[in-house]
């Protein structure tokens, strides 16, 4: 018989405990071209996600299998290095267990960079955008499943998905660095096709500005175990449609390459405005 989401947590939890220093207060989902963010984690402890059980293993080229526990200043973390996602044929609980294994371990805030398309024709290759809020266009969602599988309330309120004091401690942030950082609404769409340009209209018509095929399903879980959750996107590119330039996979990564040295700056600013925030008691 299939074991339950919570037995599998319990024995990747026994796994993972005894070789953290500190509870982490923070984790960081580090989307494309941000592997090297892990690289400012001090006195890091590094381990292989494919020891940790029932932990699913990347197969995208630049999504390493890696989580990084340390500190940013005086700020413990887990900065994980390649999430896993639905066009990889995992099922959506599978690219989720990242997330419910954060919270288990006592994480209180999420923060979700993602390299997307722009649909957005304001937008250029290279912007920063604050997400606030969200639109699954794959119609899929990781908390389908059996009751007794839940880990937190069934029905979620998604309201505020985005959380509203962390997007300002971002835009204060980036005024802090003289950044530009952009603001709008993320959709998630299952890949790996990039999206047509037809597809990018019909996006862009219901009101997103940015579009990835990752994210949103970290976002719902993280939502139903009470994280907060702060979400950065970058963009590598416009849209199918909005010039003339095919796409591929190689120039996509380049781009987020290129632009991940302003993102890791932006994600250190809101790490140090981060570390004077009281500690929320541990839940069991």
């Amino acid at each position: 018989m299939e074991k339950l989401l919570k037995e599998k947590i319990g024995e990747a939890l026994a796994f993972l405990r005894p070789r953290l220093r500190e509870r982490p207060r923070v984790a960081i989902i580090l989307g494309s071209g941000l592997g090297r963010f892990s690289e400012q984690i001090e006195e890091a402890i590094r381990i292989d996600t494919s020891e940790i059980p029932h932990y699913p293993h990347s197969t995208v080229p630049g999504h390493a299998g890696r989580w990084f526990a340390g500190r940013l200043g005086q700020l413990p973390v887990i900065a994980v290095q390649g999430r896993v996602h639905y066009y990889e044929g995992y099922p959506l609980a599978q690219v989720t267990f990242p997330v419910h294994l954060l919270a288990s371990l006592g994480v209180e805030i999420l923060i979700v960079t993602t390299a997307s398309g722009g649909l957005n024709p304001a937008f250029s290759a290279g912007d920063l955008m604050l997400i606030t809020d969200q639109l699954n266009f794959t119609f899929g969602n990781p908390l389908v499943g059996r009751p007794e599988d839940q880990l937190g309330p069934r029905f979620p309120d998604m309201m505020h998905c985005y959380d509203q004091g962390l997007r300002d401690v971002a835009r204060d942030a980036a005024a802090r660095l003289g950044m530009r950082l952009r603001e709008g609404v993320f959709c998630w769409v299952t890949g790996p096709a990039y999206e047509t340009a037809a597809e990018v209209r019909m996006l862009r018509q219901l009101g997103g500005d940015a579009v990835s095929m990752s994210t949103a399903p970290e976002v719902i879980v993280a939502r139903q175990r009470h994280l907060r959750v702060l979400g950065i996107s970058l963009i590598t590119n416009p849209g199918t449609g909005l010039t003339a330039a095919k796409l591929t996979h190689e120039e996509v990564t380049a781009t987020a390459n290129q632009a991940g040295e302003r993102m890791g700056q932006l994600l250190l600013e809101i790490a140090r405005r981060l570390e004077g925030e009281p500690t929320r008691p541990e839940r069991g």
